[in-house]
């Protein structure tokens, strides 16, 4: 069928790390030229929306608005806001997931905070494991912003937010409300923004347990570009089948 709009990931499917994959500039470019809208969907929280789209374009050369950019961290706020419990908020992030928290209306707690949100934190220190630990066992709602343990880069798979999660869950005995990919709440956000139905979308990216089970587990077509997370080796032997698989994404017929 012709898809009439796209949620695409970004690390691994358009750059991998700062490299750049020339295909995925391309199926952009091919979207733009053809009209179609879509939608950056990423588990990424490090960096605002603003800022993933000055990093495209000044070191990828691919020029978008921040307005196609759906970051887990604006899939938190809309989850806090939906939720309403409090403002009170603590985090364990960067300034692309903190920033954007306060910029909503959030107010910063450590001691009794409503919400205690963990997500990829470089610079993480035991101190802050600490803090967030106590607040939940006072009630704080625990967020993991994603439940990846790995990011892929030019150096190899990194350490993700998951893996922060887990060490949280693992001091709590409490699982986190997961936000990001593969969870519905961030493809129900997703697909509200881009304006169409779930039947008409569809979910491009290089990780099966997070991009393609997004899809999988969401009703939402799935296209598995083999350039990032997911190896060609695994392909047979995933549980359930992605909608399409390709080599690389020079392969999509937009018209099919």
């Amino acid at each position: 069928m012709s898809y009439k709009g796209y949620l695409i990931d970004l690390d691994g499917t358009i750059y991998l790390g700062k490299e750049l994959i020339p295909a995925g500039k391309r199926f952009v470019e091919s979207l733009q030229s053809k009209g179609l809208p879509f939608l950056f969907v990423t588990n990424n929280t490090t960096r605002t929306p603003a800022v993933v789209a000055d990093r495209l374009a000044t070191e990828f050369n691919i020029h978008v608005g921040p307005e196609t950019i759906y970051t887990a961290s604006l899939a938190t706020i809309d989850f806090m806001k939906d939720d309403a419990k409090g403002k009170k908020v603590f985090v364990i992030g960067e300034a692309g997931l903190i920033d954007l928290i306060l910029a909503a209306g959030f107010e910063w707690e450590e001691t009794n905070p409503d919400y205690v949100v963990v997500g990829l934190d470089n610079e993480v220190t035991y101190e802050k494991f600490v803090l967030v630990t106590l607040a939940i066992q006072k009630g704080a709602t625990f967020i993991g912003t994603n439940p990846d343990k790995n990011i892929p880069t030019e150096r190899g798979l990194l350490p993700g937010a998951g893996s922060l999660i887990a060490m949280v869950e693992t001091a709590t005995q409490t699982p986190p409300i997961f936000i990001g990919k593969p969870e519905a709440i961030i493809m129900d956000k997703a697909v509200e923004r881009i304006g169409l139905n779930k039947a008409d979308v569809i979910m491009v990216g290089d990780n099966y347990d997070t991009d393609i089970c997004s899809g999988i587990r969401n009703g939402i077509d799935s296209l598995l570009v083999l350039s990032g997370f997911t190896p060609k080796a695994a392909v047979p032997m995933l549980p359930v089948a992605p909608t399409y698989v390709v080599d690389s994404l020079d392969e999509w017929d937009f018209d099919q």
